[in-house]
């Protein structure tokens, strides 16, 4: 056998399956597959006995023995040679498909479907072969190469008979496809001797092949031998998969495994999943089966059910990467089985979509939650738990909820921080370690099929105490934004706790994963909350954690972020979705053969995507032209506005098309480039970036504004705030609170809020809070905003608001009916609807338990069958209480709890009365009925209506009419019963409540009405009473009998007056629904009213009677007055002084809602209401009134008529003035003498024009300081000003009146504006009275003389012989020996030996009785330096040349200056190095002298000496070399008196033993030097063996007079006097003769010889 050619080239061949242990793991498999296919060898031997006559009928001329084949191990025939062509594999295929059809057609053998397995080399059938020979035996697992067409096994098929054939056509093509020979198809031949002739033949083959295996076996061990000496990280790669798990189809109780094959070093870690979730094999021990071995990974999944239905993956990671491959499992059911156990089995719920729905067992799920998780307060690193008990009303065992939990709207999935767990009652979330990233908002939805129920609270974490005192809160939500081969951008969030001094910056590290090592990426602290981290190795897998550092220590880390390979995201995707070559065998074909040599083009499309203080980023794509290679890139930087370009990355060339750049200087602009490489060469450059300054493009925010405090519960505010301006880039807000006068603050959230609301939880009830918000982007945090006004922590509406996120009704709540209602068996359709706009809004449903009703229990709803006799005593209809459903929205989104403001009197309304019948038809009537007496101090609401039918006078159970409330007075009730006779009452609701309900109803029959006059009208009302007129309204009647209704006619009567007193007030119909009953009122006099309709029947049945009024003018009473302002505008004005707090001003035309606000615009603040006309016509004419709602009556009218028009438009002309045409508006100007002129030009004035000039809005006249005039002529109006000062900072007008045209124009000079003209005109002023005297024409500067002095000139003009010069230096004068002759106009001032002591201002002043001008020349800071810089550089051109000179110490080196100043700083170099001073060398200065002192010299003293001389720029040398050719005459010269070695001592000598040496040398000094001797560094005397002499002061002599080895050493003779010492050394060598040295050897082992 022998490798397929694609992988024999490869250098990572995975060599994992010819390992020698997963040979026996093969055979082993191979057994057991042999075993298992003994259900196809029996079917084969049916098939052989029973389709003989297919056989021998067959047209195609194939054999195949399928018995015998597969009593064998069901392999396919041999191929007569190896390289048949490959297309017959595919014809084998078919044909062991339709021989297995054949068959096994009518047998009903359940084959199990192995096709998920590996298949090994199957072992090659022999018809006649009884034994095989163990080199054919199959030792190795080779992947085939599929070429013709794919033919992929579905799964579970509708019949047995295709599964079985899909099963049989899968095993023909694995084993035909397992051998590495293929398929051998021949005619059919009888001849025994042709049979074995094949097999002798093959047995050749098989021979070869086994040699082939044992070389390449070999060849194999070798290579791998080889590669392991290679370096490992050659070695490395990310996990692949070979064999991805297939999918598959069961039927419920069957097992079911899936294969997986991965290659990867190192090893990688295979876990499995399910829907995303860890497999956990601890908690079902039963259920899951995971094994690993060898490569090879499976998962079993015993007895399965429908909750198995899901998709499953296995996930792969190593330390170079991670891959995940997918598949699922689908599990069937019989038709008409449903298996109760698996119901209740576990806590995941059965699909909704199987058998019956929900809605089968009833129309609405009533879920409601017990034992509810509150606001909860935790510390990181806690364990918290949230957990709600969940009630689900009709309990159906077969169906389960789903469990969701959401976090701010985001789903929450299981994870090593989060666990969830359901218990079939109780829903509990855990945080097992708390971080600040778990604060929020949680949600906690409960699914029933269509329908759901949530519930939402708030759950708070503080930042753990941290190690260091006043260290900061760790930072949180560590992200990884951007990662490819070179860097990770890595983001986090601020913390809200600084630990009280700012946060100077955030630290990051990253951890390989698999290691426990934390690394910390930047050296400096970073301030911008995102860096880009680079130095990482391509292809493995980090994590990252950051921690913030003030001034006190830095802070815990932060949790670590996901993990991220250093990949490409290209090659992260591959990686991820299927495996590449070399590593599965697959073969990547291109249609050209790669361009060698091919130098890449340009990149495109350069840009800076990010540029903060401390990095650029830079991100560009590659070039067109780049050849089939791999490119890199170099990426070029230069400050802007040069070529300069330098490389950045000079050392390892970038991979990815994206590069962080650092090392840049913060606000210099730079420009950047890139070229591109691969083995031809580098490219060309891209095209350069614009200029990119280095600094933060994101600013920090500004702060939030408008901090508005509202009540919530008793232990919550909730604080609302506008974003700041100009935001960009807002990650959130962090709120604080801090109670009245303790001045210290605390966090409210840890975790920046999104929205300008928050609910602030935890706060003391009846504190006093203040609030203060900041904002947070990646630049940094904002400053505080201003404190909110204080607010006591109450709840907002008396204490019936719970404390969860969102409020419910419960209990009594301040004048609430203390009535409950039962709403069970109620359908949601059917649930009373509350309208909250003006109490609150919630994303929550009341608590039904605690809504207000009547006192007795309702039934449900629509039941018929029920009936209960009536007593004498009233029975109460349902009280239904106002509850809206919000509406269902994204989960955990918390909607806004408004304020309100309620009055301690509210109460639920009175009764409605006076109930008719408006209309009546066969199945329906329409009800009419009268407000309640009493609203109850606020508006009322609506109406619900309840009936009842009345059976001989026995009345039965009263009925819903409405479930909605009805906001009208009258209302159909539907589906009566015809002939039957009924009883209704209504009752009113408000926002305190349901009131009690009206008496019931005279008894109504329900019949269809015939008559031919109309039917009553409805709801009259009287309005607008006053002592001689009221306002009647009506609305029309609801049956209009046979005609239409032609008018009405209005009745009256004083109240107290008999029927026959009725009276018609109008005597023809009228045709509007109003009449301003205006005669025949007596003041203090009680009145009744009624209305009649008409058709051309005639006249219908009167209305109800009004309620009784009194004709009189209530004290107060206010009109309606009609208003025209000065600009014309024309408005209706209505006051009230008797609003309560739920008042509003509601305006009528023809006591008609207005609708088209198009002619009107209502403005009201207060109590005050205004109805502006926009454009007043003949559309406008009509009666206008106004009615204050929430009052006892207040209203007004007031009626437009032709006339009354005209006079307001007149009046409105008549207020409106034109205005005076400007062709220029005001403007300034500067003149010469620095005076200011204001001016402007109208196109036109009249002789009587005149003109106002106004000064922040104060008017101002001709003057000594304003010259003004108006020059009717021109047009042109004008004011000079001879000075502006700092009062004539603000606004000017030029108000200008014409007659009646006026118009006027302003010019604003405040703030920089005016400071820019005052300065410009101080200065003209001062130049014009600076130059009528002696002044300057080049302002004083200064000089530096040859003789290093410095000197200030200036040049003046307009001199005379008076003129004075006087120099001040720091407000002093300075005195002048002499005068200036003003010679050329120039003036000096010479300051020898300039230094530090003459720096200052210097001001010099001219002056003669013209005036006087000067000049001033700040000599400080930088200019000083400069100055001095310039001295230096002159003192150190005038040093002289360096001198030598002998002192008694040693040498000097000097030289001189004009004069020494501290600034000049003095360097000594000798040869060229530094000279480093000590006790021995010293330098320094002596008047004007420079010098350097050695001491006690030396040899190695000798050499070039250098002086360096540096003003602050340059730096100038003086050189002397002491370095002479005669180095003893040059020291004798430069030190006649310095004690020395004049000669006489050798360097070394060698001496025999024995002998006598004698030495002698001459030493010189002035005085005397003193003699001394040392032996190897150590003092040496004289004495009997050696004897040293020092005569005559100059002669020294050393004498042994034997010497012997102990004498051989280093001898050094030291003369020493005060000018000096020196040192001379000589090596004395004694040696023994050779012959003595022999003997002496003789000597000793005779000696040891005796011993022993």
């Amino acid at each position: 056998m022998s490798l397929p050619f694609y992988q024999r080239h490869h250098e990572h061949y995975d060599r994992a399956y010819r390992h020698k242990a997963l040979q026996s793991t093969v055979s082993q498999y191979q057994k057991e597959a042999k075993s298992k296919s003994a259900v196809y060898a029996q079917g084969s031997t049916a098939y052989a006995r029973g389709s003989a006559a297919y056989r021998h009928a067959s047209a195609a001329d194939f054999s195949l023995d399928s018995s015998a084949a597969y009593s064998h191990g069901s392999s396919a025939h041999d191929l007569d040679h190896g390289s048949e062509s490959i297309n017959k594999l595919a014809a084998a295929y078919r044909l062991g498909s339709a021989a297995y059809s054949l068959g096994l057609k009518d047998s009903n053998l359940m084959i199990e479907d192995q096709s998920y397995k590996m298949s090994p080399k199957a072992k090659r059938a022999k018809q006649n072969l009884v034994s095989e020979d163990k080199e054919n035996e199959a030792i190795d697992y080779s992947v085939p190469i599929f070429t013709g067409r794919e033919v992929s096994i579905s799964g579970i098929t509708d019949t047995e008979e295709e599964r079985i054939k899909e099963s049989a056509a899968y095993v023909a093509k694995r084993n035909l496809f397992a051998t590495d020979e293929g398929v051998s198809v021949s005619k059919v031949a009888k001849s025994t001797s042709e049979e074995e002739h094949r097999e002798k033949k093959s047995r050749k083959v098989a021979i070869r092949e086994s040699a082939e295996r044992v070389a390449l076996k070999k060849m194999l061990e070798d290579t791998q031998a080889f590669h392991k000496k290679l370096n490992q990280d050659k070695l490395l790669h990310a996990p692949e998969f070979i064999i991805e798990p297939r999918s598959h189809t069961v039927w419920e109780k069957q097992n079911v495994k899936f294969h997986c094959s991965v290659a990867g070093w190192p090893a990688p870690r295979v876990t499995w999943y399910k829907n995303n979730v860890p497999i956990n094999v601890q908690t079902h021990p039963d259920k899951y089966i995971i094994e690993s071995r060898y490569g090879l990974h499976s998962l079993e999944i015993s007895i399965c059910d429908f909750d198995d239905t899901a998709q499953y993956r296995a996930s792969a990671m190593n330390v170079k990467g991670e891959i995940s491959a997918y598949a699922s499992l689908v599990v069937k059911r019989y038709k008409g089985e449903i298996d109760a156990s698996l119901l209740h089995a576990g806590t995941v719920s059965m699909p909704l979509g199987f058998g019956i729905t929900p809605h089968g067992y009833a129309s609405r799920f009533e879920i409601s939650f017990v034992d509810k998780f509150d606001v909860a307060f935790g510390r990181e690193g806690e364990t918290m738990s949230l957990g709600c008990t969940v009630v689900i009303s009709p309990d159906i065992k077969r169906f389960k909820p789903d469990i969701e939990w959401y976090r701010n709207g985001v789903l929450i999935t299981p994870s090593k921080w989060v666990q969830m767990h359901w218990s079939g009652e109780r829903a509990s979330l855990t945080l097992t370690h708390a971080n600040k990233e778990d604060e929020g908002l949680y949600t906690l939805r409960v699914v029933m099929g269509d329908y759901y129920e949530e519930y939402s609270n708030y759950v708070f974490v503080r930042d753990a105490d941290a190690e260091i005192p006043g260290a900061p809160g760790a930072p949180l939500d560590v992200q990884c934004l951007d990662a490819n081969k070179d860097y990770v951008i890595v983001s986090w969030k601020q913390p809200a706790v600084d630990g009280g001094n700012p946060i100077l910056g955030y630290f990051i590290d990253r951890c390989e994963v698999g290691t426990t090592h934390w690394t910390q990426c930047n050296e400096t602290p970073v301030k911008f909350a995102r860096f880009p981290v680079t130095g990482l190795i391509e292809g493995r897998s980090y994590i990252f954690r950051v921690r913030a550092v003030n001034k006190a220590g830095i802070s815990l880390p932060s949790r670590v972020s996901e993990p991220v390979a250093a990949l490409d995201p290209a090659d992260r995707a591959r990686l991820r979705s299927h495996p590449s070559a070399p590593w599965t065998g697959q073969i990547i074909v291109t249609e050209e053969e790669p361009a060698e040599g091919v130098v890449p083009g340009p990149p495109t499309d350069l840009q800076v995507i990010e540029a903060t203080k401390n990095y650029v980023v830079l991100s560009w794509k590659p070039p067109g032209q780049r050849g089939h290679e791999g490119i890199m890139y170099f990426v070029e930087k230069c400050v802007a506005g040069t070529e300069d370009w330098q490389r950045v990355n000079t050392e390892i060339p970038v991979k990815s098309p994206r590069f962080a750049v650092f090392d840049l200087a913060e606000g210099k602009s730079y420009c950047f480039r890139v070229r591109c490489c691969n083995s031809a060469g580098i490219g060309e450059p891209s095209e350069a970036t614009e200029a990119t300054v280095v600094d933060d493009k994101l600013d920090i925010p500004k702060a939030p504004g408008r901090i508005m405090p509202t009540r919530n519960t008793d232990t919550s505010v909730v604080v609302t705030w506008t974003e700041p301006p100009d935001a960009k880039e807002l990650v959130g807000y962090y709120i604080e609170s801090s109670v009245v006068g303790s001045g210290h603050w605390e966090p409210c959230n840890n975790n920046p809020v999104k929205a300008t609301r928050f609910i602030c939880h935890g706060l003391i009830n009846g504190e006093k809070y203040i609030f203060r918000v900041r904002a947070v982007n990646a630049a940094g945090l904002s400053e505080f905003s201003q404190d909110s006004e204080p607010i006591e922590v109450q709840a907002a509406i008396g204490g019936a608001l719970l404390h969860g996120v969102c409020p419910e009704l419960s209990g009594k709540a301040g004048g609430l009916t203390d009535c409950t209602t039962s709403w069970e068996g109620m359908h949601e359709s059917s649930q009373p609807i509350f309208d909250t706009d003006a109490l609150l809004k919630c994303n929550a449903k009341f608590n039904r338990d605690m809504l207000l009703g009547s006192s007795d229990k309702l039934g449900s709803t629509g039941d018929n069958n029920m009936r209960e006799t009536v007593k004498d005593a009233v029975t109460s209809a349902p009280q239904k209480v106002a509850a809206k459903q919000a509406s269902k929205s994204q989960p955990g989104y918390l909607l806004t709890l408004e304020k309100v403001t309620k009055k301690k009197d509210r109460a639920a309304p009175s009764p409605p009365y006076d109930i008719m019948v408006l209309e009546s038809v066969r199945d329906s009537m329409v009800l009419g009925w009268k407000q309640p007496k009493v609203t109850g101090g606020t508006e009322i609401t609506g109406y619900y209506v309840n009936y009842r039918e009345v059976v001989d006078g026995v009345p039965g159970k009263w009925m819903e009419a409405n479930i909605k409330a009805i906001s009208e007075k009258a209302y159909r009730i539907q589906n009566l019963k015809e002939n039957m006779v009924y009883q209704f009452q209504v009752a009113a609701a408000n926002l305190a409540g349901v009131g009690t309900p009206s008496l019931p109803s005279q008894p109504f029959k329900c019949e269809e009405w015939t008559i031919a006059v109309p039917g009553p009208p409805h709801d009259v009302t009287c309005t607008e009473v006053r002592k001689d007129s009221l306002v009647l309204l009506w609305k029309e009647p609801v049956y209009t009998g046979r005609s239409p209704i032609a008018g009405y006619y209005v009745d009256m009567k004083e109240t107290e007056a008999k029927e026959e007193h009725w009276r018609s007030v109008n005597e023809k119909p009228l045709q509007k629904k109003f009449l301003k009953v205006n005669s025949g009122l007596k003041q203090g006099v009680s009145y009744v009213f009624r209305v009649r309709a008409t058709n051309q029947a005639g006249v219908g049945k009167p209305s109800d009677v009004t309620d009784p009024v009194v004709a009189e003018t209530r004290p107060g009473t206010k009109e309606v007055v009609v208003d025209v302002d000065d600009n014309g505008v024309i408005s209706l004005n209505f006051e009230c002084d008797q609003m309560s707090p739920n008042s509003k001003f509601v305006w009528s035309k023809n006591y008609e809602p207005i609708e088209d606000d198009s002619r009107l615009n209502i403005d009201t603040k207060g109590g005050k209401s205004k109805a502006i006309f926009k454009d007043l016509g003949e559309d406008d004419l009509g009666v206008y009134s106004c009615v204050v709602t929430d009052t006892d009556g207040v209203s007004s009218s007031h009626t437009i008529d032709e006339e009354e028009m005209k006079h307001l438009l007149a009046l409105s002309h008549e207020r409106k003035f034109p205005t005076v045409p400007l062709a220029s508006e005001l403007a300034v100007e500067i003149l010469e003498k620095g005076e200011v002129r204001f001016w402007l030009q109208a196109e036109k004035l009249s002789g009587n024009a005149k003109a106002n000039f106004i000064f922040n809005d104060k008017e101002i006249f001709n003057g000594e300081k304003y010259k003004m005039k108006v020059d009717q002529k021109t047009g042109l109006v004008e004011m000079i000003m001879d000075k502006l000062e700092d009062k004539d900072e603000g606004t000017y007008t030029f108000q200008l009146q014409d007659g009646k045209a006026t118009n006027q124009s302003s010019l604003v000079l405040i703030g920089d504006v005016f400071k820019k003209l005052q300065d410009e005109a101080d200065f003209q002023r001062k130049e014009w009275h600076r130059k009528q005297g002696p002044h300057f024409v080049d302002k004083l500067g200064w000089e530096v003389t040859d003789d290093c002095n410095v000197m200030l000139k200036c040049k003046v003009a307009n001199i005379k012989k008076e003129t004075h010069i006087v120099w001040y230096k720091d407000d002093r004068e300075i005195m002048v020996d002499e005068e200036h002759d003003f010679k050329d106009g120039v003036c000096t001032l010479l300051i020898s030996e300039f230094s530090k002591k003459d720096a200052g201002t210097y001001e010099v002043i001219l002056k003669d009785d013209r005036g006087k001008d000067s000049s001033e020349l700040k000599l400080k800071d930088t200019a000083f330096a400069d100055l001095m810089n310039e001295v230096c550089r002159r003192i150190a051109l005038s040093a002289t040349d360096l001198k030598i000179q002998s002192t008694a110490e040693g040498i000097r080196l000097y030289s001189y200056v004009t004069y020494y100043v501290e600034d000049l700083r003095v360097g000594w170099m000798h040869n060229d190095t530094q000279i480093r001073f000590t006790d021995r060398v010293k330098t320094g200065v002596t008047g004007e002298q420079i010098w350097l002192q050695i001491n006690e010299p030396t040899p190695q003293d000798k050499g070039k000496y250098t002086m360096e001389l540096f003003d602050g720029k340059t730096g100038h040398k003086k050189t002397v070399d002491l370095s002479g050719q005669d180095t003893k005459e040059n020291y004798a010269y430069l030190f006649p008196d310095r004690a020395r070695v004049l000669g006489g001592l050798p360097d070394v000598v060698t001496i025999q033993e024995g002998k006598a040496l004698n030495l002698s040398c001459t030493v010189w000094g002035d005085p005397t030097p003193e003699v001394s001797w040392l032996k190897n560094e150590k003092p040496f005397v004289s004495d009997a063996n050696c004897i040293l002499k020092f005569e005559s002061g100059r002669n020294v002599s050393f004498t042994i007079s034997t010497v012997s080895t102990l004498d051989s050493g280093k001898y050094s003779i030291v003369v020493k006097n005060k000018y000096g010492t020196e040192t001379s050394d000589v090596t004395v060598s004694v040696f023994i003769p050779e012959e003595e040295r022999q003997s002496e050897q003789e000597k000793k082992k005779e000696d040891k010889k005796t011993k022993v």
